[in-house]
């Protein structure tokens, strides 16, 4: 079933909104149509939290809840969710929710501004989580920021929930929530309004139907990305086929000799499976953003968006990944070597999409990924380095070494890789090996670092992968 109308939960009821403008975002139906102004709008690239909201979606007969975006996320992706907001939190008695009664007695608060971004993000938590942890709570608000507070006083307030009965009024009417999303969670959505036309087809069959009459439509997979040229740049995007509403992408299967990952996965969800395979790959994936970015973004919409400085891509480079590509008829499987064309250009056609990725498995290989940025949390990185290495007997046998932020594409260093393939992990090696970086590599100079700076560090982080290998431990500041 197709319909032009998109319908969600608010407050224990359905809301139906017939054609809402494509690229309208959900920050700004909310502020204007909702006429409800708790969520603020701070930068309009999801990198504040100040519009952070709370969606709940049906999974396993359970409801998801998941803090997000609203700046950058777009109305007609709300189909089929519970959508949850700050002004929703306090009960019909008048009485706040745990988390706000926190943030008030801790004095969470100066300004106010960010405040209720906070207070969603803590919410989140606060639903997800039964033990509040230190590392729990910094990753949960590393995407929302105050310049009041210090976050000391918010910390507090989110340790203090420990304590908390956790039993509020949306656990409390959490069945009658899952009856309403099961009633709306059946349909494919089709808008036309204007000149612009939105897809959210429901199966893969469906996509290559609209795909075969669309070909020039935009993919909407996650949008921590697309979103930016509506919010930031003034445009409008006239045709848009949005991924994430096709469950059959969403997956993260262990095939014995590779994990296959579905191309609407979000990150969050591979962040969680692949860390017993590859902990480095997790390390990176918290860093790549916010828990906000991380519940929408998706690593096929990292890999399509072919950013030099993507923090997945030279990760996937150095384990020697493939994508699946489909088109009306024809199944492509490349390997990341030869998919990136350009900046920014893929071997990626008219009529095709990613399907899936699919990421080796070997017990036998070191792996390794460091991400130099100039913030920790919620920042592009000047670099990502990534090292992928068999070692024999102290003799390194297959090596393969990828760096993100040192070219117009992810690129591995090969000349790198000759000078470490065959040889021992010595003082020798590696400065011979720092050297041939300046063969693979001429990196430029722009807002992020210097090409000199680049260089530099694509030679210490080098270093640092070789003797913390030899040493068996890990150095650095963050561990």
């Amino acid at each position: 079933m197709t319909s032009n109308f998109i319908s969600f939960i608010h407050r224990d009821r359905i809301v139906k909104i017939k054609n809402p403008d494509p690229n309208e975002t959900l920050l700004n139906f909310i502020r204007t149509k909702f006429k409800k102004t708790g969520t603020k709008e701070g930068c309009a690239e999801g990198g504040c939290g100040a519009c952070t909201v709370v969606l709940g979606e049906l999974k396993n007969n359970e409801v998801n809840y998941r803090a997000i975006n609203s700046c950058i996320t777009l109305l007609p992706t709300l189909e089929g969710k519970q959508l949850i907001i700050v002004e929703d939190l306090i009960s019909k008695n008048g009485m706040l929710h745990p988390v706000q009664e926190a943030m008030v007695k801790c004095h969470g608060s100066q300004c106010g501004f960010c405040t209720p971004g906070f207070v969603m993000a803590l919410f989140s938590m606060f639903k997800k989580y039964s033990n509040f942890k230190d590392d729990v709570i910094k990753d949960s608000i590393a995407g929302n920021l105050c310049r009041c507070t210090g976050y000391k006083p918010i910390v507090k307030a989110a340790k203090s929930l420990k304590s908390k009965n956790k039993n509020d009024d949306f656990s409390k009417n959490i069945k009658n929530t899952i009856k309403l999303l099961k009633k709306i969670n059946n349909k494919s959505i089709k808008i036309i309004k204007k000149d612009k036309k939105y897809f959210a087809p429901r199966h893969v069959l469906e996509l290559k139907k609209i795909l075969k009459k669309n070909t020039d439509a935009n993919f909407l997979s996650g949008g921590t990305d697309l979103s930016l040229s509506i919010t930031k740049e003034r445009k409008d995007i006239n045709s848009i086929i949005y991924m994430n509403s096709i469950s059959e992408l969403n997956y993260i299967k262990n095939k014995k000799k590779y994990i296959e990952v579905g191309a609407s996965t979000p990150l969050i969800d591979l962040e969680h499976y692949i860390k017993k395979y590859y902990p480095d790959f997790t390390k990176i994936l918290k860093r790549y953003g916010s828990p906000q970015i991380r519940n929408v973004g998706t690593i096929a919409g990292n890999i399509a968006t072919a950013s030099p400085i993507g923090d997945c891509l030279p990760l996937l480079l150095s384990l020697n990944a493939q994508v699946n590509l489909q088109g009306l008829k024809k199944t492509q499987i490349l390997f990341f070597d030869n998919f990136f064309i350009n900046y920014r250009k893929t071997k990626l056609k008219k009529g095709q999409f990613i399907h899936s990725i699919r990421i080796p498995l070997s017990k036998k290989n070191t792996f390794k990924a460091y991400k130099v940025s100039k913030r920790f949390d919620d920042d592009i990185s000047s670099i990502c380095a990534a090292f992928n290495l068999e070692i024999v007997k102290n003799k390194i046998e297959n090596v393969r070494i990828a760096y993100g932020g040192m070219a117009a594409i992810p690129k591995r260093a090969v000349f790198c890789e000759k000078i470490f393939l065959k040889s021992l992990i010595n003082e020798e090696t590696i400065n011979k090996a720092k050297q041939a970086l300046e063969k693979d590599f001429k990196p430029i100079s722009d807002m992020r670092a210097s090409g000199l700076y680049r260089m530099q560090v694509a030679k210490n982080l080098l270093e640092k992968c070789c003797i913390e290998i030899k040493e068996n431990k890990i150095i650095g500041l963050y561990k």
